[in-house]
């Protein structure tokens, strides 16, 4: 049985879908073989030996140890596009508090309070402050096509927008589901040039960490609207704070408050509500459940962030998978160790990602664990396991 251990809350829809004989669910599990988590920082936390894979339910990892993970042999997944449709709706609402000054008008709307039958009048007196664009005809920027980003794009067209994409990394999956009537750019500087509204969905990484800066906030309309609903460090906070205060960027939406931005004047902050609903929170743990399940289970990797995903049918009497490092010869040796013990081998996938790469073999006999303790003695690898 593996023992799984959580570290926050995890709903129930997720939680249902590890059998209760084949799991044992335990929050203080000292020897867990897999990990559920959400937001929990695991930074300081020691990784025990016996631990095979972390899923996190939700899209970023950066509360995970991705790195000392690979170096482990932890596989780390993520839930990409399980809470795409909760931030899809959050950024409409961005778009229209970036326009229509909605919350400032909220907010002045509360001040007249006192007033009593005064206060239609004063409403049709100061209403005008709050004058914006309507988003028709308007063109909005999308940086980044994944499966958020592919969501708002398509919705944008239905609300009359001229919508641009960015992404020199689209999948041929999201390239599919792309409308047609999305153009897509191949240089950021012709995007940033020409939209109205510009919104981010890319994920934090030494490349991205700072994206929206000084350089680039120069290149965009004047005026232009700005939403993050991906990650604060996207944006660089002083470049942001400059353009706000002498009007290039009209507006800056963004689900990552801080000090600056809640002081600023024309930024509106919301408390990190991307994923907030119990649908999202529900699909999140679902599938974070279900990449753990068929990895303890099966070895097939689905949505994993430091390894390749690797995924195959079931043939034979055993299943060997190794995680190693992505090193000329290493799986020759590998399967070296299978021929000499005897053991045919009737089905084999090897995949790479970067310095780390993963190889199942199908054995048509019965692989024990000294077979993997052998695999082990094999120069860069990892970790072997027999499922």
């Amino acid at each position: 049985m593996y023992q799984i251990k959580t570290l926050n809350s995890i709903s129930s829809k997720g939680l249902e879908r590890l059998s209760q004989n084949l799991f044992s669910i335990d929050e203080e599990g000292a020897a867990p073989q897999g990990i559920l988590v959400r937001s929990a920082s695991m930074h300081d936390t020691p990784l025990p030996e016996s631990l095979l894979a972390i899923a996190r339910a939700g899209a970023g990892t950066n509360n995970i140890p991705v790195d000392a993970c690979s170096e482990a042999g932890i596989v780390v997944f993520n839930t990409p596009g399980a809470n795409a449709n909760a931030v899809k709706e959050l950024v409409l609402a961005g778009l229209i508090l970036a326009g229509r000054r909605v919350s400032e008008g909220a907010a002045w709307a509360k001040t007249l309070i006192g007033q009593g039958d005064a206060v239609a009048k004063l409403v049709e007196k100061g209403k005008g402050q709050f004058v914006g664009p309507e988003l028709a005809g308007k063109k909005l920027g999308v940086v980044g096509l994944g499966a958020i980003g592919v969501r708002v794009a398509n919705m944008a067209t239905h609300l009359g927008m001229e919508v641009l994409g960015y992404d020199p990394y689209l999948s041929i999956e999201n390239a599919w589901s792309l409308s047609r009537s999305v153009r897509h750019c191949v240089d950021l500087g012709d995007l940033a040039a020409q939209c109205d509204f510009i919104t981010l969905h890319l994920p934090v990484t030494g490349d991205t960490k700072g994206f929206v800066n000084e350089t680039l906030i120069g290149r965009m309309k004047h005026g232009v609207r700005i939403l993050n609903f991906a990650r604060g460090e996207l944006v660089q906070t002083e470049a942001m704070l400059a353009a706000l205060a002498t009007g290039r960027v009209a507006c800056y939406v963004t689900d990552f408050p801080t000090e600056p931005f809640l002081k600023a004047e024309g930024a509106v902050c919301l408390p990190h509500l991307g994923a907030s609903t119990p649908e999202s929170e529900e699909n999140c743990a679902a599938m974070a459940a279900d990449a753990l399940r068929e990895y303890l289970l099966n070895g097939n990797i689905v949505h994993s962030v430091n390894l390749p995903n690797v995924s195959m049918p079931r043939a034979g009497m055993s299943r060997v998978c190794a995680i190693h490092r992505n090193m000329p010869g290493t799986i020759a040796a590998i399967t070296d160790v299978a021929g000499k013990a005897g053991l045919n081998i009737e089905n084999l996938v090897n995949k790479s990602r970067g310095d780390y790469a993963y190889t199942m073999l199908d054995i048509g006999g019965r692989a024990d664990e000294a077979i993997a303790a052998r695999m082990m003695e094999v120069p860069n690898v990892i970790r072997v396991r027999v499922v």
